[in-house]
């Protein structure tokens, strides 16, 4: 007899994402933090997802809002405490919900103690924890690696007479994985969290980790223009996506299986070398490398099938897919494709193959805040404004009633006035909200193993819809998305609607920008 074993908890899984700054105050600091999560899960269990991914709440100067890091192992007190994080992982964990944290190895800040003690002499014993270099040999960087916030990728420390590495920030110096010790640190961090019970990481820029051991130049970009960011004049060869990465994402991969823990990859690469990052069958990298295809597709039919075609088609043995809307640095869908067809959206991210990811506040459909110059927080928009990169009209406080109910103080990114009409309250209790819509298409998923984790075929487009097949061997179900703002006329097998972006359907006939779910007969 054959026992199939059973599929990993993240197969049929639904993640919800909470940038922390934003999703709810507890104290009237103005900043959201931990009991603030914990006092807002039921929005999550009646939303109808299975785990949450919360964005850097580890001690931080916050020059980048958490993603410094000054100490791998602690909680920021703008957040809570430890204390706080053990009382919302266990009620979470009696929710039925796992938690996810999001680490971030590539640098830390310049004020973690590692940093300070490598900055303190040549030959401090963690000089190597991080990456410094001689200048070049007329003076200035060693070499014209760009940052990308902009500017060199390098910053001199006049007491030592050398430069480190930074991707990002000054205040974000680059950390030396190609050190043993420092490895071994990074991963008893990581060991830390998992002893405390968390389901996974998140995995911050992954596919940076690694610099060329020579640090040779990288190549100009030949199709830069002026607008798209500095550091995109350079095309990042040398400077990211190393061969060594992987030695050391199979590491982490390792320690995660020991926990039953899941590793999602932030890793902005093409599909090819995306998949990279599965690693192999015996030498397993991340489980989800981040699929951003959803992202960075143009809204069309032709298109949305080729991508999701070829991302199947290169899926490696055992590769299991997954699929993003938006997150805390890219701008929401509601604003790239509309409200209309961000309803549409919604329904091809949760019934393609493969595990979502939602990002607070896109289940009510809210678009990209417009945040006044006066009240401008990010260090990208502030190093490099006017050219529509910062990241804080997706960071706002999310609105829980028509008078914000997000804080009893003053929100440390205001909310924007248009967002307060498209409050939980409000749409919870609307049944055409866009949030009643993301709950039944959850529970629908739920209920439907053919949905959840079944296969998909037949993806294909026809003039403006987008149509294709679920099934699992025993029922089968047909996705059916218009992407246009016509009507247009369908011929499939015949079906029963099971759910409709709009209040009725037939399945004869698609209104604009409407959506079906019908089980094929």
């Amino acid at each position: 007899m054959i026992v199939t074993p059973p599929q990993p908890w993240w197969h049929a899984a639904t993640i919800y994402q909470i940038y922390p700054r934003s999703f709810a105050d507890s104290d009237g600091d103005g900043i959201g933090d931990l009991r603030g999560i914990a006092d807002r899960l039921d929005h999550l269990v009646a939303l109808g997802v299975d785990a949450l991914w919360i964005s850097p709440i580890f001690p931080s100067p916050m020059a980048d809002f958490g993603y410094d890091v000054a100490d791998y192992t602690g909680i920021d007190p703008r957040f809570g405490t430890l204390a706080d994080f053990d009382a919302l992982l266990a009620k979470a964990h009696g929710l039925g919900l796992r938690v996810l944290l999001d680490f971030v190895p590539n640098h830390s800040s310049d004020q973690h103690r590692w940093f300070v003690e490598s900055r303190s002499s040549r030959d401090n014993p963690k000089r190597d924890w991080y990456i410094w270099r001689d200048p070049a040999p007329g003076g200035g960087p060693p070499n014209n690696w760009i940052s990308d916030f902009g500017g060199p990728a390098w910053t001199f420390d006049p007491a030592t007479g050398q430069y480190y590495s930074r991707a990002f920030l000054p205040q974000q110096p680059d950390l030396n994985w190609r050190n043993p010790d420092l490895r071994a640190a990074m991963l008893d961090a990581m060991r830390f969290w998992f002893e405390r019970g968390v389901d996974g990481f998140r995995i911050d820029v992954l596919w940076h980790m690694v610099k060329h051991v020579d640090f040779p130049d990288n190549p100009p970009n030949p199709d830069f223009r002026e607008g798209m960011g500095e550091m995109h004049r350079v095309l990042q060869l040398h400077s990211t996506d190393q061969p060594e990465v992987h030695a050391i994402a199979a590491d982490m991969r390792e320690l995660a299986d020991r926990y039953d823990a899941v590793l999602v990859g932030e890793i902005y690469l093409p599909v090819p070398r995306l998949m990279t990052y599965y690693g192999s069958v015996d030498a397993p990298e991340v489980h989800l490398p981040f699929n951003f295809q959803l992202i960075e597709a143009g809204w069309n039919a032709a298109e949305l099938a080729d991508r999701i075609t070829d991302y199947e088609a290169a899926l490696p043995t055992g590769g299991w897919p997954n699929w993003v809307l938006g997150n805390h640095d890219r701008p929401r869908i509601a604003t790239r494709v509309g409200a209309a067809q961000a309803r549409v959206a919604a329904v091809l991210l949760l019934t393609l193959r493969g595990t979502p990811t939602l990002y607070q506040g896109d289940e009510l459909g809210l678009p990209d805040a417009q945040v006044p110059a006066d009240k401008v927080q990010d260090p990208r928009e502030l190093r490099e404004p006017g050219l529509g990169l910062g990241r804080d009209p997706v960071r706002t406080p999310l609105p829980w009633t028509g008078e914000g109910g997000f804080t009893s103080g003053a929100p440390w990114l205001p909310i924007d006035p248009a967002h307060l009409p498209l409050n939980v309250a409000a749409q919870a209790d609307d049944p055409h909200s866009m949030l009643t819509l993301y709950r039944r298409l959850l529970a629908l998923r739920r209920a439907t193993p053919a949905l959840a984790t079944g296969a998909i075929h037949d993806v294909r487009a026809e003039g403006d819809v987008l149509t294709y097949v679920r099934n699992d061997g025993t029922d089968r179900y047909r996705i059916v998305l218009n992407l246009g703002h016509q009507p247009a006329a369908i011929a499939f097998e015949p079906g029963t609607v099971l759910l409709s972006t709009h209040d009725t359907a037939t399945a004869a006939t698609l209104r604009p920008d409407e959506a079906l779910i019908l089980k094929v007969d």
